[in-house]
């Protein structure tokens, strides 16, 4: 039987909107350098590409156990799952191709050509649209999922890899790796709109909830830009760990989680202030991270482990400090947790947007 725990954690002293530590509760061993992950929008499943064994563990969020490998392409690099959860979109760098893997079964019903060497990977809010960033071809192709086939190729700058789309569907953010730019496309008419100055080797890129501000991950400087999407300005500029590569914001949009490849580590961002509020140790050289839908866990590959380390995410509310998780038979405690309460105690939410790119 599944259960909630609530735990109260230090009922005097302790303030309101006070982070108890993430922490880490679970390793899960998946394929061959493991790179994007995505969570369905029901949460109890997480899809990994791994990109040295051409597959994607699917895994169990209840027990946190792989229950299925799917072969995919040639070199999948990013996930995406659609916003009913039937589908999931991998972008395989080196076979130039999009699988689309049918969740109900995890088989592969179509593989779709693209450009040179796809990386990022996102589906528009109403699942009609999967945008795909090519590093080697500076575009972004636009996929229409009823047929399943590129409708639209747009030029972008220098070696694209991260995009995310607005949770109202209007804007598309790439991630422009060479060019240190961040494009900003309408995505009714398929056009870039402008270009964004941001820092060195920009890589990850997500949304918040609200869609009022873009996080960017800069690779070479260390740091991820804040931009405002009213004014496509870089209103800040947050230092983080070694080697930034993608970042996730929580379904609340309170934290955002950058993976640190090279010191191990996950920074977690609080957004009232855009301050780092906690580091949090992984496995060997993370790259991939994903939140669940109820913001209760974080996924995070670590693709020289061939490890997903899972995040608990806790919070707390005035001087009550509460936990949330649920004891399933055959998992571990505390895994596949029904969410955590946040602020003035909403449990609950949509999950973030966007899909960052290696």
């Amino acid at each position: 039987m599944t259960s909630a725990c609530i735990m109260v954690l230090g009922m005097a002293g302790i303030g309101a909107g006070t982070a108890v530590a993430d922490t880490v509760i679970d390793t899960i061993p998946v394929g061959d350098f493991p790179s994007g992950v995505a969570v369905n929008p029901f949460g109890f499943r997480a899809y990994v590409a791994n990109s040295d064994d051409d597959s994607v563990s699917v895994i169990d969020t209840v027990t946190n156990t792989v229950v299925d490998t799917v072969t995919v392409g040639d070199s999948p690099r990013a996930v995406a799952v659609s916003p009913d959860g039937s589908r999931a979109y991998v972008s395989e760098a080196d076979a130039d191709t999009v699988s689309v893997i049918e969740t109900v079964g995890n088989t592969v019903s179509v593989t779709i050509p693209v450009g040179d060497f796809p990386t990022g990977v996102a589906v528009s809010p109403d699942g009609s649209r999967v945008y795909v960033a090519e590093l080697f071809d500076d575009s972004v192709s636009v996929i229409e999922t009823v047929g399943n086939t590129v409708v639209d190729t747009i030029p972008l700058g220098a070696a694209p890899t991260g995009v995310a789309v607005s949770p109202d569907g209007s804007r598309v953010y790439v991630a422009n790796n060479v060019g240190d730019t961040v494009s900003v496309i309408d995505a009714g008419t398929s056009t870039e709109l402008t270009t964004i100055a941001v820092g060195n080797s920009p890589r990850g890129v997500a949304v918040t909830p609200d869609g009022s501000r873009v996080y960017v991950t800069n690779r070479l400087d260390d740091t991820v830009s804040v931009i405002d999407t009213d004014t496509n300005t870089v209103v800040d500029t947050v230092t983080v760990g070694d080697r930034p590569v993608r970042v996730a914001v929580s379904p609340f949009g309170s934290r955002v989680y950058v993976t640190n490849l090279l010191d191990d580590s996950v920074s977690v961002i609080e957004t009232a202030g855009n301050t780092v509020g906690e580091i949090v140790p992984v496995g060997d050289s993370p790259i991939g991270v994903a939140i669940a839908p109820f913001g209760s866990r974080a996924y995070v590959t670590n693709s020289d482990g061939d490890t997903v380390s899972v995040i608990a995410v806790e919070r707390c509310s005035g001087s009550l400090c509460i936990a949330t998780a649920s004891l399933a038979g055959g998992g571990s405690t505390g895994s596949g947790g029904t969410g955590s309460l946040v602020g003035g105690g909403s449990l609950g939410g949509a999950g973030s947007a966007g899909s960052a790119g290696s």
